[in-house]
């Protein structure tokens, strides 16, 4: 079968090359690959990767083989899946808690678009805690979490306040239901109850100072690439017992999750933002693209014609 390595060349990240057909274990269910969503968080990864490193956590296809411990979907069955690596392929091997069964309304392109961001979206909601009449500040809103955050922010109450590099990406996120778009944190105009910070530099600092007395920051990401710095006076200075909580999405079983996103979008209720959907022979381009943020939302690339 066909599955794309690193290279560790910044301008072409990834190639085709041969490998085996995955041997599942026991409790993982065999996928063939039709669709599959890389994040921008791989492709930091891929510059410099390490060995025996293959790339893909968010796949979308059909089972071939089901888990021979008789967990998980039959044969037969479209599903969303979160491996721990190896996506990019023709093949994966997916264990059946990371897995979730779609109905024929969901095709594997936007299917393919919910696993990580979806997944880091709902955990970070359920650690910020009850939202309807609070203040939320966003940053970083434009990338597939935060269009995620925005959407199930606003369904349950939060007023909404997203920070976003451009106007046109900011009408969209209006129209998911944030009720004000700013190009820069400091611009926003507080207090929050929440901030959820994913870019990093100077802006978890100006984030911090626009909570309200007793305000949680949850710390979630770097995607400026820039550490996060902030000064101890500053903190003292700030809101009175403002809490800052570090947050990592990682921990399976992922499949409750899955099965969740897949019931919001089946409702009507969650809508992937797919920025580029394009077959896996432009896999180098579109990682390129991603990790230069010129990809609003998700990227989706496809084997074939998906369902």
């Amino acid at each position: 079968m066909r599955r794309l390595i690193p290279t560790g060349d910044r301008a072409r990240p990834v190639q085709f090359a041969q490998d085996a057909q995955p041997v599942p274990t026991a409790g993982q269910a065999l996928i063939k690959v039709e669709a599959f969503s890389p994040n921008r968080g791989e492709t930091f990864l891929l510059e410099a990767p390490k060995p025996g490193y293959l790339p893909g956590k968010d796949v979308a296809g059909l089972v071939v083989q089901a888990a021979a411990d008789g967990s998980g979907p039959p044969a037969g069955a479209r599903v969303v899946g979160h491996p721990p690596m190896g996506g990019w392929a023709e093949y994966a091997a997916v264990p059946t808690h990371s897995l979730a069964v779609l109905p024929d309304e969901i095709t594997a392109v936007r299917a393919a678009a919910l696993p990580l961001a979806g997944i880091t979206a709902l955990r970070l909601l359920r650690t910020a805690g009850a939202l309807a009449g609070r203040r939320l500040l966003i940053t970083g809103a434009s990338g597939g979490v935060g269009h995620y955050l925005t959407e199930m922010a606003t369904a349950a109450g939060a007023e909404v306040t997203a920070v976003t590099a451009t106007a046109e990406r900011g009408a969209r996120l209006r129209e998911l239901g944030a009720v004000a778009i700013v190009h820069d944190v400091a611009e926003a105009d507080g207090p929050f109850d929440v901030a959820l910070e994913s870019t990093g530099g100077g802006a978890l600092a100006t984030a911090l100072a626009k909570l309200v007395p007793g305000g949680t920051l949850i710390w979630f990401g770097q995607a400026g690439r820039t550490p996060a710095t902030l000064d101890f006076f500053d903190l003292l200075a700030g809101p009175e017992n403002a809490v800052i909580r570090h947050f990592h999405y990682a921990g399976a079983p992922y499949g409750p999750e899955l099965a969740t996103l897949v019931r919001l979008v089946s409702a009507g209720r969650l809508h992937p933002e797919l920025g580029r959907t394009a077959d896996w022979s432009r896999a180098a381009e579109t990682l390129v693209d991603l990790r230069e943020r010129r990809i609003r939302g998700n990227a989706v690339l496809t084997m074939g014609t998906p369902r």
